[in-house]
């Protein structure tokens, strides 16, 4: 019998839990009796099926129907098909395809394949007198989801993950990779072939098309980069996470789990057929579908009091009483995504934050808190509850910094000059107004206010679409720009490269350094799209007045333009005026004329 030992417990492979949570111990071991056959032998190949337990398997519920030229239609056919489960239903259809897409990605040069796995097998397993082998430590603290696979197939999975280990000596974190390598070895021959397409998709080289994060740092990224995404694209339910729950990113940072393990195997291979195909970006549309349909399982009342990561996982176990799997990949791939190169200049951003706050490609696990602790913040505007709820809306890649005041009428005056003395310097800055009436409205404002001196003595406006204005009392609510809930309102072209000015990369303009403050511009950019992050001044928009961010004078300051102004203080910060403008498509954050009793501005505090 084959054993395994976890913190410390012997226990049989046949009593094992469809999810193993690795590292509950320093070290996990595999051990095994010197009766047991470990090397791998092709020509015992007993095919496809073999790792798995039937019993277990769904059953088909309808004849699947590939057409026998399916490879070589195009790829955008190839993708329709998998979206719609063209294989879906066919065990043996993926036995035969996986292996064949997989060969179709990208990768380098030099990469392990079923050969190598063989000779490092034959040599990790197949000496009697050698019979025990640690798990590799990036799975430390990693689900190991088995789904359907037996206690052959439990062992043979194990043994992939310590070759992957081996040969993959710089993987130091990789929470999917367990499970994708789970779910491959269902529709593998043998061990060697379940190698390689795990090996290829971890040696993935194609532009901006990811499969597996092999850090904790790439990790971290993509859960920010998640809260970015769910940030746009699922409001109501990131309102009412940031309500629920004190750390936001926390949430969102098991994003990932609620897929693999989470979903059912019916589900999860589902979302593997077109994970093959079109890669991480594929994993964002399911989850923020999941994040929708959660959000409208919730009773009325919310979640207060309750655990919000313990409800999220519960969801996701039971979606089968929520939606169907086809009406699940139907309404991800219904939300419009930016394209594949613009998350990936969100992640680099992300990634170049978490590196300012310490974590660095080798770590394999956070040293430090990465949220920002509210508890000693103190405003005479806000409560630490609603700057929490206002620091849940801001990019991820700030969000981690914690607020620095930079201004307040209430110490610094109400002076204009003087407000523009201690907030040049410092971008991005969140702006909080109290009217006399109670009212609290105000922007994140993505550009520092020394942009406006080159416009010389014209107030022109400048700033980013990650500009927004919103309210926080009587009620919260957030107005972005308007293409990003409008994106068919964008038909930007991108000006020629010589009288277009550079797009800006670092303070000291060196492009290989990218500041995390503003993203590079893709070149070419996609005639049709426009990317929120870019500066107005790169692009020929349908309507100026549309991209009118932020603009200063010394007659006062402007936020959001087009038809009216969202925001306008006079020169004496005393008194504004508030309207709806065509760049947010905003209603009037509060009374149209107020005065102004406080006014703070708030910077990130960096390390």
């Amino acid at each position: 019998m084959k054993l395994c030992w976890w913190g410390g417990e012997r226990c049989s492979m046949k009593a094992l839990c469809p999810t193993e949570v690795l590292g509950s111990s320093p070290v996990t071991i595999v051990v095994t009796s010197e009766a047991d056959t470990w090397d791998i032998d092709t020509s015992s190949c007993l095919g496809c099926g073999q790792f798995v337990d039937w019993d277990k398997m769904p059953e088909p519920q309808q004849p699947a129907q590939i057409p026998r030229d399916v490879l070589d239609r195009p790829p955008k056919e190839l993708k329709r098909l998998a979206r719609e489960g063209c294989w879906g239903w066919s065990h043996g259809g993926r036995a035969w395809l996986y292996p064949r897409l997989i060969q179709r990605v990208s990768c380098r040069l030099v990469t392990p394949d079923a050969l190598v796995y063989r000779d490092v097998a034959a040599r990790l397993f197949g000496k009697p007198s050698v019979s025990s082998h640690p798990l590799p430590e990036f799975l430390e603290g990693c689900p190991m989801p088995t789904y359907c696979l037996n206690p052959h197939g439990v062992t043979a999975l194990k043994k992939i993950l310590i070759c992957v280990g081996d040969l993959f000596p710089d993987i130091t974190h990789s929470p999917l990779l367990p499970a994708l390598a789970a779910l491959l070895l269902h529709y593998s021959e043998d061990e060697a072939q379940c190698f390689e397409s795990v090996s290829r998709l971890i040696a993935s080289n194609a532009p901006h098309a990811g499969y597996i994060d092999q850090s904790f740092l790439a990790h971290q990224a993509s859960c920010m980069t998640f809260g970015d995404l769910a940030n746009k694209h699922c409001p109501a339910a990131h309102r009412l996470i940031a309500s629920a729950a004190e750390n936001v990113l926390e949430v969102y940072s098991e994003w990932l789990s609620w897929l693999f393990p989470g979903l059912p195997f019916g589900y999860a291979v589902r979302v593997l057929d077109v994970f093959l195909l079109e890669g991480q970006k594929v994993l964002y549309r399911i989850a923020l579908a999941l994040l929708k349909q959660f959000r409208l399982s919730v009773a009325p009342a919310g979640l207060q009091g309750s655990d919000i990561k313990a409800e999220l996982q519960a969801f996701v176990r039971n979606i089968a009483q929520h939606v169907t799997v086809d009406k699940l990949l139907e309404r991800a791939f219904g939300i419009r995504l930016f394209s594949r190169k613009e998350i990936w200049l969100l992640q680099m951003a992300n990634r170049k934050a978490l590196m300012e706050r310490g974590i660095t490609v080798v770590q394999r696990r956070p040293s430090f808190h990465l949220a920002v602790d509210m508890q000693n913040f103190s405003s005479s505007i806000v409560t630490a509850q609603e700057m929490r709820l206002v620091w849940s809306w801001i990019p991820e890649r700030f969000s981690l910094f914690p607020p620095l005041l930079l201004f307040s009428t209430s110490e610094d005056g109400c002076s204009l000059q003087r407000f523009y003395t201690c907030c040049e310097g410092y971008e991005p800055t969140v702006l909080l107004i109290k009217t006399t009436e109670g009212e609290v409205c105000g922007a994140f404002l993505s550009s520092d206010w020394s942009e406006r001196k080159k416009n010389g003595v014209t107030s022109g406006f400048f700033g980013t679409g990650e500009c927004f204005v919103f309210t926080v009392r009587p009620e919260a609510e957030r107005y972005e720009w308007v293409f990003i809930k409008k994106p068919e309102l964008a038909k930007a072209v991108p000006r020629s490269p010589s009288p277009a000015p550079e797009p800006r990369l670092s303070p000291s303009r060196d492009s290989r350094s990218p500041s995390p403050n503003h993203l590079a511009v893709p070149s070419p950019q996609r005639r049709g799209r426009l990317s929120p992050f870019l500066a107005i001044k790169h692009f020929l928009l349908p309507s100026k007045t549309a991209s009118m961010f932020m603009a200063g004078s010394r007659d006062g300051i402007v936020i959001g333009g087009g038809g009216g102004q969202a925001l306008s203080l006079d020169a004496s910060l005393l008194w504004g005026h508030t309207e709806h403008c065509e760049t947010f498509d905003n209603p009037p954050l509060c009374q149209e004329n107020f005065q102004v009793q406080l006014l703070e501005v708030w910077g990130f505090q960096r390390a």
